[in-house]
């Protein structure tokens, strides 16, 4: 069965072809591109419904391709790094991937993780708009609009927004959001919450006030000052 085109844009052709593998034997149609330019180009022909993007690639940075790529879509991203540092993690994720595994990795785990971003990602839209201040969460469009004008926000940014809205006046602790916005299966550091957190206040400004609660996480307040 085929379950769509997963882009792989990796430049070591032993790793691309073991993801290749794994993924097709799931069912998945895969392209592989080995620089960051053919990446891009293959996002604009090939309509992959996800995005497997090595960090270093040999012309441009996968960081700055996932940028681009968030320009214009809220394409699932993963990344893959041979780079463990945090600040690799963080800044990954504040970019607006979805999820991020280390070289080496288990072939099988990847496509756990192709899985359960998917399942995440996917599915009809429902017709919903939540209101959050001066914002309104439109779930049906995926859209955030500040006084009747869209704001781009990345995929986790606008889960995040839409997590809080719907809990509006309740403290919700980082773990709590994780797992909420992120997965019971996603493996990262609680403070990716607070990098967010932060993204979001900054594009919405006084529209929306999201208030930190010292020792549990976050609450997004019924009405704006």
């Amino acid at each position: 069965m085929d379950k769509g085109t997963i882009l792989v844009i990796e430049d070591e052709p032993n790793i691309a072809d073991l993801v290749d593998l794994y993924l097709s034997r799931d069912g998945y149609r895969v392209v592989k591109q080995a620089t960051g330019e053919g990446g891009l180009a293959a996002v604009r022909d090939q309509r992959p419904r996800l995005v497997v993007l090595d960090v270093g690639l040999p012309d441009i940075d996968g960081l700055e391709v996932c940028r681009r790529i968030r320009a214009t879509s809220s394409l699932p991203v993963i990344f893959l790094t041979a780079r463990a540092e945090e600040i690799d993690r963080v800044l990954g994720l504040e970019l607006g991937a979805d999820d991020y595994l280390t070289k080496p990795f288990a072939p099988a785990e990847l496509v756990a993780r192709v899985k359960a971003v998917l399942r995440r990602t996917d599915g009809a839209p429902v017709a919903e708009m939540v209101p959050a201040g001066r914002a309104v969460v439109d779930v049906g469009r995926r859209e955030v609009r500040v006084d009747d004008q869209p704001v781009d926000f990345t995929t986790k940014e606008f889960e995040l927004l839409r997590f809080l809205a719907t809990r509006r006046g309740l403290a919700m602790s980082r773990q709590q959001i994780l797992d909420h916005v992120w997965g019971h299966d996603w493996y990262g550091d609680e403070r990716t919450v607070d990098v967010h957190i932060a993204q979001v206040r900054k594009k919405l400004g006084d529209a929306c006030v999201i208030t930190t609660v010292r020792g549990v996480g976050y609450r997004l307040e019924s009405s704006t000052p």
